[in-house]
């Protein structure tokens, strides 16, 4: 009982930190959660509400409904999310943060983001020819998106719900943010008013875009991570890789007010200026980077005693 109570406190506290990165625009919870050792778990615990699931609930056999989902994993996952949510909304302002002291939040993450890289290569071991090349993969679809820019798109329902699956599938994948698509595709500013103000016709087709998305992509995720291993994680460090250039601390960022709060809408990255500040941004990366290494060493100590 003790040992269960204790995992769950464990997921709880890796949600948090999954819901600390989804309040950063730029840093989805996948990335926090690839860092975290729980990605895969997490892919498959989202593919667990499959159709069997659905079934088993018309059916009412509760017994099913109850036991398929790996729900000890779901519940304190949730609860962890949404309590950094409201803990960094309401209690610790990080959105403020994020438009008086960019440099720093994005530092530590930019720290997280480097060390989870160099200790998913160290895990995979020596790369080979091939291995780069399917790095690489990652690495061009990545630059492709952040490096986009912002268009006019058609506010038609068959649109939104692509947007809405294209947001939920960014927000499971390490390196890109729900929110960075949505101001990608030109529709932040208009599915956060829409959500403001109840819009049903534009919420509905979001949220059904969303949840096919959800329901396709976590299934070829979950394939992909079972069947090709090496390759997926090879084309996530290459993703990885290229979502640093939207956590770079150092960037010109342009905000704009939307329903009475800052919104990051684009940035350019620069060089920094020798600074005090920029020693404690280098200071905060270097921190991140440092807690991520010492975190798998810790897991690969605890896993190694396990199997003895």
């Amino acid at each position: 009982m003790r040992q269960s109570i204790k995992a769950c406190v464990v997921i709880a506290v890796k949600g948090f930190c999954m819901g600390a990165a989804d309040v950063v625009p730029g840093v989805s919870g996948g990335t926090m959660a690839f860092i975290l050792g729980i990605y895969t778990r997490f892919i498959d615990a989202i593919k667990s509400f499959d159709a069997a699931w659905m079934k088993a609930c018309l059916k009412f056999d509760f017994n099913t409904a109850i036991k398929r989902p790996d729900f000890p994993f779901i519940l304190p996952l949730v609860i962890g999310i949404f309590s950094a949510v409201l803990f960094f909304t309401r209690v610790v302002p990080l959105p403020r943060l994020l438009v008086t002291n960019p440099e720093h939040v994005y530092g530590l993450f930019f720290g997280l983001i480097t060390g989870s890289i160099a200790v998913l290569l160290i895990e995979l071991g020596r790369l080979r020819i091939s291995d780069l090349v399917e790095m690489m993969l990652g690495f061009g679809i990545g630059i492709l998106i952040v490096t986009a820019v912002p268009t006019v798109t058609p506010d038609s329902w068959w649109f939104i719900m692509l947007v809405g699956a294209l947001a939920i599938c960014a927000m499971v994948v390490p390196g890109i943010s729900g929110s960075f698509v949505l101001l990608l595709l030109g529709k932040y500013a208009y599915v956060l008013d829409a959500v403001g103000h109840l819009r049903m016709a534009v919420i509905i087709p979001f949220a059904v875009g969303a949840a096919a998305g959800l329901f396709t992509f976590t299934r070829v995720l979950s394939w992909l991570l079972h069947r090709y291993e090496r390759a997926a994680l090879l084309g996530i460090a290459g993703f990885l890789v290229a979502s640093l250039w939207v956590i770079w601390p150092f960037q010109q960022r342009r905000y704009v007010e939307i329903r009475g709060s800052s919104k990051l809408m684009e940035s350019a990255a620069q060089m920094p200026e020798l600074s005090a500040g920029t020693f404690m941004v280098l200071a905060l990366a270097t921190v991140g980077f440092a807690a991520v290494v010492a975190l798998h060493r810790m897991a690969s100590v605890r896993s190694d005693s396990n199997r003895r």
